[in-house]
């Protein structure tokens, strides 16, 4: 994200900031508390959780490597609050920006407000694109897109791609019932294009499947 900005620029933001580590299912940042901080993933996963008017609680995306969270915290409403949870899946490393710090790089440099309005105007551009899926995409649609952009995710070296979650979380993802997602899963395995196991599933062909989410 930071390739955006000047190598000067890039370099206050990445002094000012702080490297933190944690490890599987700790809480890096809680709904609903003071959103201080902007945070940058280096390493790891992450899950996006909201409260549900259940008071359930549902994941509604993944971060992966140079994802970011806590722009709300940019603003320049006094006090923001975090609207989601943010919880490793595994090992993460973040580097943190104090909100504090960065408003007041901004403040003097024109540029960091520049980056801050990219950063708006993509989180917006995602959540827009999230409900139009939502509201007009078949499940199966949706599950065939949100497993091809959890391959990019979890992306490796060889031609298979381990995305390390359950049917249950993909449900979540998808905004639908894990019985109807449990489905279309089996037809897609019934295509070879993947194979559920407990706890992951592992997809055989990502080129395929891609070409099923267009």
């Amino acid at each position: 994200m930071l390739q955006s900005l000047p190598d000067a620029d890039a370099k206050l933001l990445l002094r000012a900031g702080k490297t933190n580590h944690y490890a599987r299912h700790d809480v890096l940042v809680q709904e609903g508390d003071v959103a201080d901080s902007f945070h940058i993933v280096l390493d790891g996963h992450a899950a996006v959780q909201v409260t549900t008017p259940a008071g359930e609680n549902a994941i509604v995306n993944i971060l992966g490597p140079d994802s970011h969270f806590g722009e709300v915290s940019l603003l320049g409403r006094s006090e923001p609050q975090r609207t989601a949870s943010i919880v490793a899946l595994e090992a993460v490393r973040t580097l943190s920006i104090p909100a504090t710090v960065f408003r007041d790089l901004r403040d003097r440099n024109p540029r960091l407000e520049q980056l801050v309005t990219t950063i708006l105007a993509r989180r917006v551009d995602e959540l827009s694109a999230q409900l139009v899926e939502a509201m007009y995409d078949s499940l199966e649609r949706r599950v065939v897109r949100r497993l091809s952009a959890l391959a990019v995710t979890y992306r490796s070296s060889g031609p298979e791609v381990t995305i390390p979650l359950t049917q249950e979380e993909l449900s979540q993802l998808v905004g639908g019932a894990r019985p109807s997602v449990n489905q279309v899963l089996r037809r897609l395995v019934d295509e070879g294009l993947l194979e559920v196991r407990r706890g992951r599933i592992i997809v055989h062909d990502v080129a395929r499947l891609d070409l099923f989410a267009t």
